[in-house]
C-alpha cells in the first residue's frame, strides 16, 4: 500500500506594522486623550495631543468627510462651480479660522512685573469676539469687556494680549456661559489681580436661523471675581463706564 503524502500547511503571511493600516489621525488623537485621562468636550484645548504633522492630516480627514456629508445631501459637487472646492475651504475654515482656539496652542503673552505698582481699575474693550454654538454650530458675534484691579504682585500684559487671549479661548465651540468662565480663569492665572471682571454681550445666529427666527435678541452675561464681587462700589463704577463706552 502506498505511503500516504500530506499536503504541506501554507505558511501564513503576517504583515509588518509599517505595513498595517493606520488608524485614522482623529483616532490617534482621540486615544491619546482618552489614554491621558483628559476629556475632549468641544469646548477644549487639544492641540497637546495633536503632533507635528497631525494638523494638516487631520483638515484633509475632515475634508473627507464633508464631501461625504455635501454627497449625502445631494449636492453636485462636480459639476457645480460653486461646490467643487466647499469641503476643502470648510474644513480649512474649521481648523485654521473659527475653531483653531480648540486645535492651536495658547498664543505667546509676554509678562512684565507691575513695577509702579498700580492698582486702579483698567478696562479693557469693547474687544469683538467670535465663536460658534456648540449646540447647532451657529455663529456667535459678540463683544467683550474687561476690567482689570491689579496689586503690586500683579503680571501686566499688553492691550493686544487680552484681545489675542479672547480670540483663543473663543475660537471653538461654545456656549456663552461657560465661554466668559472659561477666559476668566485664564486671565486670573495670567494676571493674578486684585479683581476681575467680564461682560460678555452676543448675538447669536442660531437665534436667527432656526426656531424662534428672533432677530433682536442679544445675550449678555458676566463674571466677577474678588475685589468686584465683594465691593459694589467698584462694581458699579465698572458697570458705568462700560455702559459709556458702548
Amino acid at each position: 500500500m502506498p505511503a500516504q503524502t500530506t499536503s504541506p500547511r501554507p505558511i501564513p503571511i503576517l504583515r509588518t506594522d509599517a505595513e498595517l493600516p493606520r488608524p485614522a489621525v482623529s483616532e490617534r488623537i482621540r486615544d491619546r486623550l482618552v489614554s491621558a485621562g483628559c476629556r475632549y468636550h468641544a469646548n477644549d484645548n487639544i492641540s497637546a495631543f495633536i503632533f507635528d504633522g497631525e494638523h494638516e492630516a487631520l483638515q484633509a480627514e475632515v475634508q473627507a468627510k464633508m464631501q461625504e456629508v455635501l454627497e449625502t445631501l445631494v449636492i453636485d459637487t462636480v459639476s457645480d462651480h460653486n461646490t467643487v472646492e466647499t469641503a476643502q475651504r470648510y474644513a480649512k475654515m474649521l481648523l485654521t479660522e473659527v475653531f483653531s482656539g480648540r486645535y492651536l496652542p495658547k498664543p505667546g503673552v509676554t509678562e512684565f512685573p507691575n513695577v509702579s505698582h498700580l492698582n486702579e481699575l483698567m478696562i479693557v474693550g469693547p474687544l469683538k469676539v467670535r465663536s460658534a454654538c456648540s449646540h447647532h454650530l451657529c455663529p456667535i458675534v459678540g463683544r467683550v469687556w474687561i476690567g482689570v484691579l491689579p496689586n503690586e504682585h500683579s503680571s501686566l500684559i499688553g492691550l493686544s494680549k487680552y484681545a489675542r487671549i479672547c480670540e483663543w479661548i473663543l475660537s471653538r465651540p461654545q456656549i456663552q456661559e461657560e465661554a466668559v468662565i472659561m477666559l476668566a480663569n485664564e486671565l486670573q492665572t495670567l494676571v493674578k489681580p486684585d479683581g476681575l471682571a467680564i461682560v460678555m454681550e452676543a448675538d447669536h445666529l442660531c437665534m436667527h436661523w432656526r426656531g424662534v427666527k428672533d432677530d433682536g435678541s442679544m445675550m449678555t452675561n458676566s463674571v466677577m471675581r474678588g475685589a468686584f464681587l465683594k465691593d459694589p462700589d467698584l462694581r458699579r463704577e465698572f458697570l458705568s463706564l462700560v455702559t459709556k463706552k458702548d
